[in-house]
């Protein structure tokens, strides 16, 4: 009775000091983070950034920015966490913590890094390529991911085979999956596929057809809303349909020709123009998929994922090009449009 009492004593003590202090604690798959609450209606939502928008997804593939400048940057627009992709990370592989030290100065949480790293296989589709897709991904979870406290995995899934994937091929990515899965989660990580346009699971039937046939204890979905768009679906439905298996939101925008297609646009169109857009391209609801997320309490990361700014994007050219002032834009439209048309409680932009 005494431990017991301690115990409540303790846990009554901890939620008055979280109230007092203004942080919420949200629990994602054994990991509490506490934070200040940005959703207006749901304060387990969670915001950030992928390091798309200062890596190398940009104009010449080169990094605008290092991860240190945008560890410090994200802090100070408020975001809350980081997602990184391969060349944000490559020189903390060896030591993980030296991010994490990075990132707790800062008061930014570490998301996760995509898969696709310097050496790394992604092909989950082909015999003879799936045991090093596997013995990558299993020791990069548990090298980099799992001593950095990851609770899911955004991955991606290799170049989509000519003329879509067969119902073979995706068989062996869904057995693919559920292997790798019951690995990670072993790990404390939820294995969370990312649909992707020029990907397996480019069109809506091959990613339900996959989201099906694997097995929800080892499985999760990344959910980008921008790439479900392209790829001819709702990403609100997908969402609400699939919604105890997304474990993460990615933020990303295309344009109103795109939505309901029945092609997907071609990567040689993507080379000519971008089919991506900032949040307000008008491709996305996006106050429906919040709708979802706000009404069926959504606990996880919603994140920008919006590729760094390339020539004929809009705005770029408007202020000469300068790919450096272009991220501080592209990221400040983007809270902007949270803020301004969802209500999210991010602040204002600062000089």
């Amino acid at each position: 009775m005494t431990i017991k009492f301690q115990r409540r004593h303790f846990m009554v003590a901890a939620a008055a000091t979280l109230a007092t202090s203004g942080l919420h604690t949200t629990q994602l798959w054994g990991k509490t983070i506490k934070h200040k609450p940005l959703d207006p209606v749901n304060p387990d939502i969670l915001y950030g950034t992928t390091s798309s928008i200062w890596g190398g997804a940009g104009e010449g593939g080169k990094k605008t920015h290092e991860t240190p400048w945008a560890i410090k940057r994200v802090a100070e627009l408020g975001l809350q966490g980081i997602e990184f992709y391969g060349d944000g990370i490559e020189q903390y592989r060896a030591n993980p913590k030296e991010l994490q030290k990075l990132m707790d100065a800062a008061g930014v949480t570490f998301i996760g890094a995509s898969n696709g790293e310097k050496g790394q296989s992604t092909n989950f589709i082909d015999v003879d390529q799936i045991p090093k897709t596997m013995a990558d991904h299993i020791a990069f979870c548990r090298d980099f991911l799992q001593p950095l406290g990851c609770d899911h995995w955004k991955i991606n899934m290799g170049a989509r085979p000519a003329g879509g994937p067969s119902e073979e091929q995706l068989k062996r990515l869904a057995n693919t999956l559920n292997e790798l899965g019951s690995k990670t989660i072993a790990m404390g990580v939820r294995l969370s596929p990312h649909p992707h346009i020029w990907g397996p699971l480019e069109r809506e039937k091959d990613m339900r057809w996959v989201m099906d046939h694997t097995d929800p204890k080892y499985v999760w979905m990344t959910a980008d809303t921008g790439h479900l768009v392209l790829g001819g679906g709702d990403p609100a439905q997908i969402i609400s349909d699939y919604f105890p298996r997304v474990s993460e939101i990615h933020l990303k925008d295309t344009y109103a020709k795109f939505r309901g297609n029945t092609e997907t646009p071609t990567q040689e169109m993507h080379k000519q123009a971008s089919v991506y857009h900032n949040l307000g391209g008008g491709g996305v609801d996006f106050p429906a998929v919040f709708d979802v997320l706000r009404k069926k309490h959504f606990k996880g990361w919603a994140i920008f994922d919006v590729d760094g700014p390339r020539k004929g994007d809009d705005g770029y050219d408007a202020i000469g090009g300068n790919r450096e002032l272009a991220v501080d834009d592209y990221l400040s439209h983007n809270i902007n449009y949270l803020r301004d048309v969802l209500g999210v409680k991010l602040p204002p932009r600062s000089t």
